[in-house]
């Protein structure tokens, strides 16, 4: 077969929410034919022996759809998904490489609060040790309150020091079959009661912790021989990084690639686990991502200049993510006028998360 010959295998999602979507719509330039699925769905996807399969979460319950999907040989990253799903087995993970992270224990039978503050100190965080995304699932332990652990924690949870740390950014890589890695720049990212609510980059002031950052989440990927993209959430400790969370997917921290790279996360994944040529996507400008949460469809966002929203077209509920908008600064105007633009075409509390991209950032966007 000659270079120019392409033969393109179906890939299926496991799950169909917004993610899966993003996917199928960034494939579509490459030719690439991918299909989410619906586990809860009764009908069984035709998986033809070519097929490759990726999923868009970490964590699935058992249904006919899933174990068809999981059985595939071509499952890409299928024994990854469980360890890193896990909190216990991914903390054990960055343990056994050395990745600093913050002290932690497995909340067993014979754990006490008492123990806990005298190793963590006075703030401890429990976690579940599966689910609990965005902020539920967690339980904070806090001497000042003599607080217990409720019984149905136990061996269910994991529990870690608080971490006084100055902010979050977050890394997303990509690796291919062939060893090769690219990364895309530190994202600084806000979160607001557990859950993210912006991301800015890339940003001169975080710059220099780039290559630690892509050191850390490098030997993570080639530990797993994983393909495909991951995302690697830490706090910033003065100059140094604790990772925070794992992600073997795509992820909300990078979004605004969709709007400031030559080739999106979305991209990047589909050729990664397809085979196709990976290259160090180029980054076009400084990028705000706002994350839109409980808030109801509004057609002026698409007013805006520069202003690039996705609608998920999902049940508006509190709290759930139902899209996002990106912004991406070019040679016209700054990204301080479409932000404030947006202000008024937004629910009240988002003024505080729009003063922080605001704030946030870089000169040359103001």
């Amino acid at each position: 077969m000659s270079h120019n010959e392409v033969v393109m295998n179906k890939v299926w999602v496991l799950g169909h929410g917004q993610l899966g979507a993003m996917l199928a719509h960034a494939a579509m330039p490459l030719d690439v034919d991918i299909e989410p699925v619906d586990i809860e769905s009764g009908v069984v996807p035709d998986l033809q022996p070519d097929d490759i399969v990726t999923a868009e979460r970490e964590l699935w319950p058992d249904t006919p759809v899933t174990e068809a999907l999981a059985a595939h040989p071509n499952f890409v990253n299928r024994d990854v998904f469980g360890r890193l799903a896990d909190r216990f087995t991914q903390k054990q993970l960055m343990d056994g490489l050395s990745l600093s992270t913050s002290p932690w224990c497995l909340v067993d039978d014979a754990l006490s609060a008492e123990e806990v503050y005298q190793r963590f100190g006075g703030r401890a965080l429990m976690k579940r040790r599966t689910g609990g995304y965005d902020g539920k699932g967690q339980f904070w332990l806090k001497e000042a309150e003599s607080t217990q652990i409720p019984d149905d924690w136990r061996n269910e949870a994991i529990v870690e020091q608080g971490i006084n740390f100055d902010e979050e950014v977050s890394l997303v890589g990509v690796r291919g079959e062939g060893g090769e890695v690219f990364f895309y720049p530190l994202a600084l990212t806000l979160q607001v009661d557990g859950v993210l609510t912006a991301s800015i980059a890339p940003l001169d002031r975080i710059k220099h912790l780039q290559s630690q950052a892509e050191a850390m989440l490098g030997k993570l990927m080639e530990e797993l021989n994983y393909v495909g993209v991951m995302a690697m959430e830490c706090f910033r400790v003065g100059d140094k990084l604790m990772i925070n969370e794992l992600a073997p997917r795509v992820h909300n921290t990078a979004h605004w690639t969709q709007a400031g790279a030559s080739v999106s996360q979305f991209e990047s994944h589909v050729r990664a686990i397809t085979g196709l040529p990976l290259v160090q996507p180029r980054v076009k400008n400084q990028s705000v991502m706002i994350n839109l949460l409980g808030t109801d469809y509004d057609k002026r966002w698409w007013s805006i200049p520069g202003s690039e929203p996705y609608w998920y077209g999902k049940e508006v509920r509190p709290g759930r993510k139902v899209g996002h908008i990106n912004f991406t600064r070019d040679h016209v105007g700054h990204l301080e006028e479409p932000l404030e633009a947006l202000r008024q075409y937004l629910p009240e509390r988002y003024g505080q998360i729009l003063d922080w991209a605001l704030a946030n950032l870089d000169d040359a966007s103001r």
